[in-house]
């Protein structure tokens, strides 16, 4: 038997949709119940103000008072001119006049300023023209062998003196250095020692040593006798 109903008129076709906006309407209708809000009308401040409220304020009256001013100071007393008598005669002190007489112009003559002597610096010993004499080194001829010779003077008599024991007695093991410093000032006296070492005590016997070098004649520059800096190097190894 054939359907009597239309099968485009079957809602059966539809009913997930339907059943998913029922869905829908009810999960609007329970999110608004939940967010719906009210309010106590006693509670709502409608910012009208109760003029009955309001006491009278009262303000208290104040009496003027008429303070007199303080009194004028007094006024200052007169001042007392005393009269002298003009019966003695004041010798008064004639000035001298300090004008030159052109008639007594002397003279001057050329003035010649005093010659400044020029500072000269310390000059290191690479590039001093005349390097110091170390005692024993007065015979060379040339600046050049006089600079090899105190080289050598200096590192012999530090190998000499220097107590290379210390560094075992300080624990030091290998190779190490110690790096000198000083001066020779303009009278060849040895000054401003300073040292560098891996340990204070070996920095101390460094400037012991140097100290100890002989006075020798002073480095010159330009003929005139300057600081001459010299830096030394020793180098010494600590047996195991």
């Amino acid at each position: 038997m054939e359907p009597k109903k239309n099968p485009k008129a079957d809602l059966k076709r539809k009913s997930v949709l339907f059943l998913q906006l029922g869905l829908v309407l009810v999960l609007l209708i329970t999110w608004r119940a939940i967010e719906w809000k009210t309010y106590d009308k006693e509670a709502i401040d409608t910012g009208q103000l109760n003029m009955d409220d309001l006491d009278d304020e009262e303000i208290p009256i104040t009496e003027m008072q008429n303070t007199p001013p303080p009194p004028p100071p007094p006024p200052p007393a007169p001042e007392v001119i005393e009269v002298v008598e003009d019966e003695e005669e004041v010798e008064e002190d004639e000035i001298e006049s300090t004008e030159t007489n052109l008639d007594e112009i002397v003279e001057v003559e050329e003035v010649v300023e005093a010659p400044t002597e020029e500072e000269v610096e310390d000059v290191p010993f690479a590039v001093i023209e005349d390097v110091p004499i170390f005692p024993g080194c007065e015979n060379l001829s040339n600046n050049e062998e006089r600079k090899q010779c105190m080289s050598q003077k200096i590192s012999q008599f530090v190998n000499r003196n220097f107590d290379t024991d210390l560094g075992a007695e300080l624990g030091l093991s290998g190779v190490n250095r110690v790096i000198v410093q000083f001066k020779i000032d303009e009278k060849g006296n040895i000054t401003n020692v300073m040292s560098r070492a891996p340990h204070p005590r070996l920095e101390q016997e460094a400037a012991r040593v140097i100290n100890k070098l002989p006075k020798m004649q002073p480095g010159k520059q330009r003929g005139k006798a300057v600081g001459v800096m010299y830096s030394l190097p020793i180098v010494f190894q600590v047996q195991d």
